[in-house]
């Protein structure tokens, strides 16, 4: 059934793909973001979540049937991660007038849940992969987990219900998003056809030989639809991936056909993308010019520390996804469909040639 839902971080890979099904499912969408995108049909709200009582201003007297909490914001320390994004969940749930009627809240955090936060990404003692939601958190500060926190805390005092959304790497598309991997591939695979370059897998043999699993962003969309209309769902923490697995060593062919190029062999050296991209902001300017693209600024385009991150990973990281599933979540998306279905939106677009 149909209602009124608040899409905070709307202008996202994330907040844009579940605003668009909301829309098609004939909700009324309102859009939460410092710099709303102008997404047909989304109703703008301006609002820095780091302002409470702006926050709570912008909010006025809208009462959504639910609230999907898709944004962060990346901080220097962890310690900052959390103070920031605790507080921005805080004062958006604090800034809400009380709730009239029933109202859902569901929150999208990420496997960091099980991998740790970046500044210890992928190490010490981690749980056994497939990353299952009744393994908990582990025993290191994660503003995910504050994030969490401020969500069952205004569940209590209010008496929502809740869902928190594990994602693994999201695809889909947004421009100036910080965690956008699918879109810094494309901008790469470019680059890479442009120039001559050898289009070079940059992460570690654990990830280029081991299964993974990726999760498309209209997929993660459906589950927080799902979550939100569903009872049995309430108050649940769930894994979302699409529902396949693959190697890179598979995946990275895949893609560079797609561009038209061919795949370097890999011999098991790391070559980060935040090295190998350095100096190509110039690059991409002259490529923007000579295919008269829609955006110059790479960095708004490509964010090579995240995917760094993720193929950087020196252990298989695979997603289990029975607990949505015995539920009657059922929703699928071949990986290499999802990437392809991306590049061709952003040469659609004019982002890419």
């Amino acid at each position: 059934m149909a209602g009124t839902a608040l899409v905070v971080g709307a202008s996202g890979i994330v907040g844009s793909a579940t605003a668009n099904l909301l829309l098609n499912q004939g909700w009324t969408v309102h859009g939460l973001a410092r710099r709303p995108s102008e997404q047909a049909g989304v109703l703008p709200v301006v609002a820095d979540l780091q302002d409470a009582q702006a926050t709570a201003a912008a909010l006025g007297s809208l009462q959504p049937d639910a609230v999907f909490i898709a944004t962060w914001l990346r901080q220097a320390t962890e310690t900052e991660n959390i103070r920031v994004n605790a507080a921005m969940v805080r004062n958006l749930l604090n800034g809400l007038p009380q709730p009239t009627g029933a109202r859902h809240v569901a929150l999208v955090t990420g496997l960091k849940h099980y991998l740790g936060p970046f500044e210890a990404y992928g190490k010490g003692q981690l749980p056994q992969t497939p990353f299952r939601e009744d393994q908990g958190r582990l025993d290191i500060e994660n503003f995910y987990y504050a994030q969490e926190d401020e969500v069952f805390a205004a569940a209590e005092r209010d008496g929502l219900t809740w869902s928190v959304h594990r994602p693994h790497t999201v695809i889909g598309k947004a421009v100036g998003n910080a965690m956008n991997m699918g879109t810094t591939l494309a901008v790469y695979a470019t680059l890479c056809r442009e120039t001559g370059r050898p289009f070079t897998f940059p992460g570690s043999s654990a990830q280029w030989n081991g299964l993974t699993d990726m999760t498309d962003a209209r997929v993660l969309a459906k589950q927080l639809l799902w979550a939100a209309t569903t009872p049995a769902a309430a108050n649940e923490a769930f894994n979302i991936v699409n529902g396949d697995v693959f190697r890179w060593s598979w995946m990275w062919s895949r893609i560079a056909d797609w561009f038209g190029i061919e795949a370097a062999p890999f011999d098991g050296t790391v070559r980060p993308l935040e090295l190998q991209m350095a100096n190509d902001g110039p690059i991409w300017r002259q490529i923007v010019e000579r295919h008269h693209l829609a955006e110059p600024d790479l960095a708004r385009l490509a964010s090579p520390w995240h995917t760094d991150a993720d193929l950087g990973r020196p252990i298989e990281v695979v997603t289990d996804m029975s607990k949505s599933r015995r539920l009657g979540f059922t929703a699928y998306q071949p990986t290499d469909d999802a990437f392809f279905d991306l590049f061709a939106q952003l040469r659609a677009d004019r982002l890419i040639p």
